[in-house]
């Protein structure tokens, strides 16, 4: 006969036991459950001066789910939407929300670069799958790299290594350089630097969501550059190229961007905008037949042209589907999901596609110019770019 107290600890071995086999059980109905409905969180950059770009990626993802039935992999997908803001504690508060109360399966989105060096970790620390489809800070593309991110959008870096580039094929010596004092911002002229072989003249950093430019173009004016390059995404943007016009800058200082104009300010800029020049990485002319239907469709939807972050944004669900697809919409094996994923077996807008060892998107570039076209002002890709020094950011990420 047992001693009661051995009695005890058998009630409470029998107790946990059964606790423990409760919970295999639920966890097994859970990831059975996820093979037919998966829970995807978007928090993006939906408001003030920044929100154009936001809305754009949730946009254009929503079209692809739509597209497809309201599945993604043959998987029916409920989406959560979260307004970051563009501010870091406000993405963490959701990213928090998503993980805790909402218990949802994958993230994407994710706008600006501090609110991703902000949600980055929390999401990939707790075995979340990030799907980025913008923000590119360069420590999350190297060091600090992580197996459940994934981007269809690029390194910082690398897309200003396209602007600088640029600038030296078009025989520019002495340069001018302007950015928003974050970390894309800082990425921005590290990269621009890294490729352009002349001359800068002066780098200067101005604050986030800054209204008035009129001092630091004063500033420029006065120093005379062969051309002025800058990186003011959203409503920034949209305030600098109206004040350059408006000094009688535009055509006699040549401007060349990256994200600064672009699908999602052009429309407030209109002709305001012609002769800037774009390094970038898509444009609704892409000769490519993914492009050619996504572009119809995003302008028959939303009444406007996609910009580059729609169509980052609409590569991601079609990511999200060719893995989900591959694994017959059972995520819950996390390795054969990251390798599905990995494989980027979809057909991309963007034409050749491909992730490179950081599972970041290494894509084209392209010289895309603001021209006049038969119903006002568009973007219209020129040539490619061909990117000659690189970072190699890939190289600093650890994970196999």
């Amino acid at each position: 006969m047992n001693h009661p107290h051995q009695a005890a600890r058998h009630r409470r071995f029998l107790y946990h036991s059964l606790a423990a086999a409760l919970l295999c059980s639920t966890l097994g109905a859970t990831a059975s459950y996820a093979k037919e409905s998966i829970k995807i969180g978007f928090i993006g950059t939906l408001s003030g001066p920044g929100g154009a770009l936001g809305q754009d990626q949730y946009d254009a993802f929503m079209l692809a789910l739509q597209q497809k039935g309201g599945k993604l992999g043959g998987a029916t997908v409920e989406v959560i939407r979260e307004d970051d803001q563009l501010k870091p504690d406000v993405g963490v508060q959701a990213a928090t929300k998503m993980l805790k109360s909402e218990n949802v399966d994958i993230i994407t989105g994710v706008t600006f670069s501090n609110v991703m060096m902000a949600i980055h970790k929390p999401i990939t620390d707790a075995g979340v799958f990030l799907i980025g489809s913008n923000a590119g800070p360069a420590p999350i593309a190297g060091k600090s790299c992580s197996p459940y991110f994934f981007s269809t959008s690029w390194d910082n870096d690398q897309l200003h290594e396209a602007g600088g580039q640029l600038a030296s094929d078009l025989g520019y010596k002495n340069m001018y350089v302007m950015a928003a004092n974050y970390q894309a911002g800082r990425d921005a002229v590290s990269g621009f630097k890294r490729d352009y072989t002349g001359k800068i003249i002066d780098e200067v950093y101005t604050q986030v969501n800054q209204p008035d430019y009129s001092a630091e173009i004063a500033q420029l004016q006065a120093a005379a550059p062969d051309a002025v390059y800058v990186f003011y995404p959203g409503g920034m943007g949209i305030n600098f190229v109206k004040q350059y016009r408006q000094a009688g800058l535009l055509g006699k200082i040549p401007l060349i961007s990256a994200a600064s104009i672009d699908g999602s300010t052009l429309p407030a800029l209109k002709s305001l905008a012609v002769g800037v020049i774009t390094s970038a990485p898509y444009a609704p002319n892409l000769d490519n037949p993914q492009n050619k239907q996504f572009v119809d469709a995003f302008e028959k939807a939303y009444k406007r042209p996609p910009s580059m972050y729609a169509a980052q944004s609409y590569d991601a669900a079609n990511l999200l589907d060719s893995a989900i697809g591959k694994v017959k919409g059972d995520i819950s094996n996390k390795e054969a999901f990251r390798s599905a994923l990995k494989a980027a077996d979809f057909a991309s807008v963007r034409g050749a596609f491909k992730l490179d060892t950081n599972q970041i998107a290494d894509g084209a570039f392209y010289r895309v110019d603001v021209v006049e076209g038969p119903n006002g002002a568009e973007l219209k890709a020129i040539s490619p770019i061909t990117i000659k020094t690189r970072a190699n950011l890939a190289a600093q990420c650890a994970m196999k």
